[in-house]
């Protein structure tokens, strides 16, 4: 049996997106978890857990935001082949190598098969790297990876039933996905990438309050720090606990200010998109086919002025 679950705090959304998805793809013996939510994520998805632990027919744990909507009417085929080595505990359909923080993006991204979809300006999509079906870049692969964006995650019956989310990393959503991948590597098992199309209707704007992003960071990079290769190491500064915070926290602000020029990037194709729209509507109205003769004219007319002026 697969169980689905979420963490809600706005019930439409969930309707529109996370419930639509999970029935879509749901079994007959298919459980799904529509909790409110209870405090930060990290809690809520511990509680889901809890939930969903003693069935003994539990074949897999999928876990996601209320905003992320699964498309794939091969999913749970494709999770059940991901899940097939024993060794697998986390599976997602974004994933990064060469990770050092919560920032898993600046790190070597693998894989990526899903769509931003967005309402600003018209509404729109943008589709990661290997959403479609066309030819992808060489460095394309799933396979096992250091980390996965947690807005869509499959737990294996062993992570369920053996870890939980940190609650007292105390952020409200930031982290918990790089955490929790730590937590199944440190135990041995892997974090792997399946090619699983799922749409995430989110805003353009990436980042709410920058600063309990940044305190995550830094709270995430102190926890692991000589526990995993790479984590929590600042990219300078000198031993010195002063400087060790420092360091975690520009390196954080870095990655803050790196999310906020992607938003206005995100938010100005939109424009862009948008405007396009618009002008290729007025184009292709009967109205200005139909007023074209009379527009040439008018600029024939011009050109002959402006000529017998010279």
């Amino acid at each position: 049996m697969i169980a689905f679950g979420c963490s809600i705090t706005a019930p439409d959304v969930y309707a529109r997106c996370a419930e639509r998805g999970f029935r879509r793809v749901a079994e007959p013996d298919s459980e799904i978890v529509a909790n409110a939510a209870a405090g930060s994520l990290f809690r809520s998805y511990n509680l889901i857990m809890e939930m969903v632990s003693g069935r003994e027919d539990l074949e897999a744990l999928v876990l996601a935001h209320q905003d992320a909507e699964i498309v794939d009417p091969a999913f749970c085929t494709k999770l059940r082949r991901a899940l097939e080595d024993a060794d697998v505990g986390l599976v997602g359909c974004v994933g990064a190598i060469d990770v050092r923080n919560i920032a898993w993006w600046e790190g070597s991204v693998t894989w990526a098969s899903f769509a931003h979809r967005y309402t600003e300006h018209g509404g729109g999509e943008v589709q990661a790297f290997t959403w479609g079906n066309e030819a992808f870049p060489g460095y394309a692969r799933t396979g096992e990876v250091e980390s996965l964006d947690g807005f869509m995650m499959a737990l294996s019956p062993w992570a369920v039933r053996n870890l939980r989310f940190d609650e007292e990393l105390a952020s409200q959503i930031h982290g918990y996905d790089l955490d929790f991948c730590l937590q199944v590597r440190e135990a041995g098992k892997k974090v792997m990438t399946a090619d699983f199309k799922v749409v995430h209707h989110h805003s353009l704007e990436l980042i709410d309050d920058p600063e309990v992003w940044i305190e995550a960071h830094m709270r995430v990079a102190e926890k692991w720090e000589g526990r995993m290769p790479g984590i929590g190491l600042p990219n300078w500064g000198a031993p010195h606990q002063d400087w060790k915070q420092r360091a975690r926290r520009a390196e954080a602000e870095a990655g803050a200010a790196q999310l906020e020029r992607r938003s206005i990037e995100l938010r100005a194709q939109a424009r862009e998109r948008q405007l396009q729209a618009e002008l290729d509507t007025v184009l292709n109205s009967t109205s200005w086919r139909v007023t074209k003769p009379l527009r040439e004219l008018s600029a024939a007319i011009r050109a002959r002025r402006n000529g017998s002026r010279r």
